[in-house]
């Protein structure tokens, strides 16, 4: 008996949430209507008794509409008794709906709603460089994070949380996916402090949260851009069945650029100098343009320009074959520095 009563009770309460604001529009027009019906020559017209009841209930009272009958002064008075609670409460309502969204948000509970974003998957200090860097990047994308911890490791305007389990395809959707510019997969740094020995595992996670990934682009019919951190190298080859466009294979790099450095002393400050925008020349792409027919037509366009051409793609051998032809399908990454690419995309345009 005592667990019925208590769920009756339970249900009023949520009904009482549900049929508030409801209610408090009825109660506003009701007492409209019966302030009309009481004084119609005070109140012209009905919208007239909606306005002065609102003035009434939110206390601002402008005097230009007031009642002058006994029964329309004691409807007043039962208006300020009854209404003034009932604006009290809905405000109350109102700042506890903001708190509750609030709370949703930090904690990561509420499903992002826009487009065109970056998502960032596994929190840890690459995620926070990589926040910053987008962010100089471009100053209007959107960044969602998805991670399982209790709120959001970071607050600024265009950042947004999602909590969740990367491998289960609903917090990904809850994450707006499908609509999503790109994804970078970050190595799962609980699994990297526990598991150091054994990068497979690590790999493995990122290779789920690859595999639901791709199971999202199948059913919606979408292609996303995908960034994933690989911890060995060896590992890529495990990959090949998802659609992940690119690597970052973290140990190599680092050891390839440590021992560069000792047959070649100071080329970590090149590899510094590209991979972050704290210096002015970065790496850049660029489309190729129509009067450019070889190679060396770009290259040296370019350099007049004040920017240098790279390689296509992958392919880092511009400099030997400058006389062939650059396909239509072509990639060219440039390096120079902020103003420069400015330049030459204002021009293309």
């Amino acid at each position: 008996m005592r667990i019925k009563v208590k769920k009756i009770i339970y249900y009023l309460i949520k009904l009482r949430g549900k049929i508030f604001i409801p209610f408090a529009i009825l109660y506003i027009l009701v007492a409209a209507y019966i302030a009309f019906s009481i004084e119609p020559q005070t109140f012209e017209s009905y919208l007239t008794s909606v306005y002065w009841v609102l003035t009434t209930l939110a206390t601002v009272g402008f005097g230009d509409y007031a009642p002058v009958t006994d029964l329309g002064k004691a409807f007043t008075i039962g208006l300020y008794i009854t209404g003034i609670g009932l604006v009290s409460l809905f405000i109350g309502k109102i700042i506890k709906s903001v708190y509750l969204i609030e709370k949703r948000k930090v904690g990561g509970k509420m499903k992002y709603t826009g487009k065109n974003h970056i998502i960032l998957i596994g929190w840890s200090e690459k995620s926070k460089s990589a926040i910053q860097e987008i962010f100089k990047s471009d100053e209007t994308i959107d960044i969602v994070i998805i991670d399982n911890l209790e709120k959001s490791p970071m607050m600024e305007e265009r950042l947004f949380y999602v909590r969740g389990d990367a491998t289960d395809e609903e917090t990904l959707l809850r994450a707006n996916l499908s609509k999503a510019k790109g994804v970078i997969i970050f190595a799962d740094q609980i699994t990297q402090d526990n598991y150091t020995k054994d990068p497979l595992l690590v790999d493995g996670k990122t290779l789920l949260v690859a595999t639901a990934i791709t199971s999202i682009e199948e059913k919606t019919n979408t292609a996303i851009h995908v960034t994933a951190e690989v911890i060995n190298q060896k590992h890529i080859r495990l990959f090949e069945r998802v659609k992940v466009d690119e690597f970052i294979p973290t140990q190599e790099m680092i050891s390839h650029a440590a021992v560069r450095s000792l047959f070649s002393h100071g080329v970590t400050h090149m590899y510094s100098e590209l991979m972050s925008s704290k210096y002015e020349e970065t790496m850049y792409e660029i489309s190729k343009q129509d009067e450019w027919r070889t190679y060396r037509d770009a290259f040296m366009d370019l350099l007049n320009k004040g920017a240098t051409l790279v390689a296509d793609r992958g392919d880092l051998n511009i400099n030997q074959k400058l006389d062939a032809r650059i396909p239509d399908d072509a990639q060219l990454f440039i390096i120079c520095n902020k103003e420069t690419i400015s330049k030459i995309n204002s021009k293309i345009h």
